[in-house]
């Protein structure tokens, strides 16, 4: 079952004009047709009538698509005063996303098979060219899928596929509304949930056994990993440091994690 994404009430939205989005009624409704595993939410002026307003509305409420209605809704950047977008737009991601039930399918047979799956899960990254990275190293280090969050999340879009150089389109991507409801499934599925975290009575990493079936949270560039989605980790992690820094960035630790896996798995 697709996740109910909820219909949010807004007043004006700002939307800075990128290759991330699709605007215009006829677009979105035909965006929705052919390909609505693309589209992560829509922003609709909600005093607005007629055309397939409400068909479009209907379909986004079937695939569980966020919608968000607005008072009025502003396009701005370079070129902006250009775009006529009838009062509705839709965010896009730069690749199809993998529904969360094809994943967890995924998971459970790679399990059945003896494979030991790895997901990568990113809680409520702000930065695309941080999720472009970590989506590079996920391809490069054998990483079977990603596992991101829709809101408080940047979007999949062209910044992050640019910083991705070509993975996304390599790589199994599916975004969730609540990660923490997300991970149960996975551990029902056979995983084991590991969180990167800079707590000084984490586990470290090399002491680690990661051959496991497992899924890696990393948390966002400030707050990390969020307290609902850290209950729900098996183990937390720590990278050992030396220097005066008690952080690394968000796609490096990532890939330290990633590749670390890779090395146990390459031993055995």
């Amino acid at each position: 079952m697709k996740p109910n994404r909820g219909f949010h009430k807004g007043n004006e939205r700002k939307i800075r004009l990128s290759e991330d989005l699709l605007w215009g009624i006829h677009p979105v409704f035909e965006a929705l047709e052919q390909e609505p595993e693309r589209i992560s939410e829509i922003f609709i002026v909600k005093d607005r009538k007629g055309g397939k307003r409400e068909e479009i509305i209907e379909n986004a409420r079937k695939e569980g698509i966020k919608v968000n209605f607005v008072s009025s809704l502003k396009l701005t950047g370079e070129d902006a005063s250009q775009v006529r977008h009838q009062g509705m737009v839709a965010k896009m991601s730069q690749t199809s996303l993998m529904p969360f039930d094809e994943l967890l399918d995924m998971f459970r047979e790679k399990v059945k098979q003896g494979l030991n799956p790895r997901v990568i899960a990113l809680d409520s990254l702000q930065d695309p060219h941080n999720i472009g990275a970590i989506i590079r190293s996920a391809h490069a280090s054998g990483v079977d899928a990603v596992l991101a969050t829709r809101e408080r999340s940047a979007p999949i879009g062209g910044t992050a596929a640019k910083s991705a150089a070509g993975a996304m389109a390599h790589l199994d991507i599916c975004q969730v509304t609540n990660l923490a409801q997300s991970l149960q499934s996975l551990k029902d599925a056979g995983a084991w949930i590991f969180g990167a975290v800079k707590d000084a009575d984490a586990q470290s990493l090399y002491q680690s056994d990661l051959v496991l079936p497992a899924c890696v949270v990393v948390g966002s560039e400030g707050s990390g990993i969020r307290p609902l989605v850290k209950k729900q980790c098996d183990v937390l992690l720590s990278i050992p440091m030396e220097g005066q820094l008690d952080s690394l960035n968000s796609s490096v630790a990532a890939g330290v994690i990633m590749f670390e896996m890779l090395r146990q798995r390459q031993l055995r």
